[in-house]
């Protein structure tokens, strides 16, 4: 029967999830929990979905009810016109007697199902009736079968009760004509009152069964969500965790889905805290030890000075200078700093060939020695000039402090098939090996010099922020006794980067404008 077949679909389109009463494990309560809240919307999704999937089964059941019971009226009907036509073709004439022997013997062979009547009629009086017992709403007086006595053509229909033992009627009524005229009516009629309660009993059965798997689905889920949700709990109570001091903290990866890259994300996230706290944390104690040796000084000459002037001049011109190197320290400090900011650069279109000659001019300003340029490259690229300028100066200060009046100290630039390379040579002391890499951090100075440095110890980690904001970086050749050379490399395919950067910048301030 093809109410199984319904039954079947609408079960297996329910399922849903269960919500479970656990006490609150953070502060805004069991009932602001993702799991709860998303349990709550699956639920009222799925009980939106079953309390219309009843009304719209139960609606189906009923019309296929009545399908299948007017469908049955239709072939009784014709079984009996396929056995008038068949006693028909006996006689030439059919007369009210043969009728009558028709109807007997129709009535007779013809056993009706539960709840059908077959009522026959000869000249609008009931003749005979299978099964003769009738209800009172089928009895000869009724308007119903009044109705049937005097039809003239094929007539269906229903009618409704207000017995709940008998249902509602469905009937079909046909008139036989005998020479013109209507000599009697074949009626049959059905009380669904049976169909309907196997139909109630069915549709009972799928809302109880809909209604324990949505149960059973509500609490399966309740379950299952919070094995899903497992890794946001796990990476919550790892963040609760985390301080400035324990930052080792790591959620296990278990899967491969969106969980896993969550839990990879944070871990990442994890390390570059921590790479980020520890970096910060040896600044802040190279940039301490840095201070505290001119504080020292300051402190303790003021605390030695005594009444002579003269001693007193030579104090405060000491003070001055460490006061001065404090204050130029304070300025690399802010520098660094402002490098990790996206308006670090202030892009333009810069000519490399007058850049070089630039730089070399500049230079030569700050002290005597042999200064050359190496070569010098031909084209425009888009950079900050001025950072590409302190960058070189940095180098060619760095250079001056290790080299003699008698050393050569050259700037060059040059364009290379993927890149601009611009850099400052010496024939200084060198620096060793194991020094190359260790001198570019902050407050880092070469091992091996023989000399004491006047600046800050953070002019290379410039040198390197610069590049790096350009998309490049600072490579380093270096022989002691030999000397070194600096050479900012710059990719073109960053520098492609930034000049667009450059150009949508000029756009915008177009539109600024206008």
């Amino acid at each position: 029967m093809t109410i199984g077949t319904k039954m079947s679909a609408t079960e297996l389109n329910s399922s849903s999830v269960k919500s479970n009463n656990k006490p609150a494990r953070r502060e805004g309560g069991f009932l602001w929990e993702a799991r709860t809240r998303i349990l709550a919307w699956y639920s009222i999704l799925m009980t939106g979905f079953v309390g219309l999937s009843v009304p719209i089964f139960s609606e189906l059941v009923y019309h296929q009810v009545d399908t299948r019971v007017r469908e049955d009226l239709v072939e009784e009907l014709e079984t009996f016109e396929q056995f008038v036509a068949e006693e028909s073709s006996t006689t030439n004439h059919m007369t009210q007697e043969k009728l009558e022997e028709v109807f007997q013997e129709f009535l007779y062979r013809q056993v009706p199902e539960d709840d059908t009547f077959l009522i026959t009629f000869i000249d609008g009086q009931l003749y005979r009736s299978s099964p003769r017992g009738r209800p009172k709403q089928l009895q000869e007086e009724s308007p119903l079968m009044k109705l049937w006595a005097n039809v003239t053509q094929d007539t269906q229909g229903e009618q409704k009760t207000s017995d709940p033992n008998l249902g509602n009627i469905i009937y079909l009524a046909s008139p036989i004509i005998i020479d013109g005229k209507v000599r009697g009516t074949f009626a049959i009629a059905h009380t669904t009152a049976g169909e309907i309660q196997e139909a109630q009993q069915v549709i009972s059965t799928v809302t109880k069964v809909l209604v324990a798997v949505l149960i059973l689905a509500l609490i399966l889920a309740w379950v299952i969500s919070g094995k899903i949700l497992e890794p946001l709990r796990s990476l919550t109570a790892t963040a609760r965790s985390i301080s400035e001091l324990n930052l080792n903290q790591r959620i296990p990866v278990q899967s491969s889905g969106e969980m896993g890259e969550l839990a990879k994300t944070f871990n990442t996230m994890l390390d570059r805290l921590q790479d980020s706290f520890s970096t910060q944390k040896a600044f802040i104690n190279d940039a301490g030890h840095e201070l505290r040796t001119p504080i020292a000084i300051v402190q303790g000459h003021l605390e030695l000075m005594g009444d002579d002037p003269q001693e007193q001049q030579e104090t405060i011109e000491l003070v001055m200078d460490e006061l001065n190197r404090m204050n130029r320290m304070v300025d690399d400090l802010m520098l660094l700093a402002k490098s990790e900011r996206s308006d670090f650069l202030q892009l333009e279109m810069v000519d490399i060939s007058s850049l070089t000659q630039e730089l070399h001019t500049k230079a030569t300003a700050l002290g005597k020695r042999n200064w050359k340029i190496d070569a010098t490259a031909k084209g425009f690229l888009i950079c900050d000039r001025q950072r590409l300028t302190q960058a070189i100066i940095n180098l060619a200060e760095n250079a001056l402090q290790y080299t003699t009046e008698t050393d050569t100290i050259a700037i060059g630039s040059s364009r290379e098939l993927n890149c601009f390379r611009l850099w400052v040579r010496d024939t200084g002391e060198g620096i060793a090996q194991g020094d190359q890499e260790k001198i570019f951090e902050r407050f880092a100075r070469a091992s091996n010099s023989r000399r004491r440095s006047e600046g800050s110890g953070l002019g290379l980690s410039i040198v390197r922020a610069i590049a790096e904001t350009h998309g490049g970086r600072v490579e380093l050749i270096s022989q002691l006794g030999v000397g070194s050379t600096f050479t900012l490399v710059l990719p073109l395919l960053a520098l492609k980067k930034l000049g667009i950067a450059f150009l949508l910048q000029k756009t915008n301030r177009a539109s600024f404008l206008f």
